[in-house]
């Protein structure tokens, strides 16, 4: 890991630019990528260098989108059982199982709130193919989200001063805040879907 962040601060600007692309894109077709400290080490950079922060941040969303496209695309052509015979990753069933009660109780909200959450959020891309999800619907929830993750991350590095240390130490608390709020909001929305679904109940 060391040397892979030695090499992305020896990278003039664009190809600082293009390596984030790359790497958030990768995120979505190999998980136990360290894309979120890679990404963030490069805004570090960065804000720091030549390069521009928001530069760095849209290369970076850009790059996931398109990486969750490729792997939603698959998903669509492929299925649920082609994407676990391809990709050995895949082929556990709790993800799936989650990912499918919060698109079934909460439509695009769950879907959007399932890309912050540990353990379904690589996840969402291919099984929204699976499920046949509307390929516009979901580039934008899974867009939106992405975009709120990766913005929050490059303000981390951009403000964080000259402590690399301590920006690790902030992505680690932003993960694991960032996913205790994905939860909350998931039960909250659960929650108000349930109280709907029996206030219709009891009209008719």
């Amino acid at each position: 890991m060391d040397g892979l962040l030695a090499w992305f601060s020896s990278l003039p600007p664009l190809a600082l630019y293009l390596a984030l692309a790359v790497t958030a894109a990768l995120e979505n077709i190999f998980p136990p990528l360290p894309a979120d400290t890679i990404v963030a080490f490069g805004s570090f950079l960065a804000a720091r260098g030549d390069a521009t922060p928001v530069a760095a941040f849209m290369a970076t969303w850009m790059g996931n989108i398109a990486g969750a496209m490729g792997m939603y695309a698959a998903g669509r052509r492929l299925g649920a059982e082609g994407l676990r015979s391809r990709f050995q990753w895949l082929r556990g069933e709790k993800g799936e199982a989650r990912l499918r009660q919060f698109y079934e109780r909460n439509g695009m909200l769950g879907l959007f709130v399932s890309r912050f959450l540990p353990g379904v959020r690589a996840l969402v891309p291919p099984f929204a193919g699976a499920l046949k999800i509307p390929p516009l619907r979901a580039a934008a929830a899974m867009g939106i989200a992405s975009g709120i993750w990766y913005a929050a991350i490059s303000v981390f590095a951009y403000r964080v001063g000259n402590n690399w240390e301590d920006l690790q130490a902030r992505i680690g608390a932003f993960s694991r805040t960032a996913a205790i709020a994905a939860v909350a909001v998931a039960i909250l929305a659960g929650t108000v879907w349930l109280i709907v679904r029996r206030r219709s109940s009891y009209k008719q």
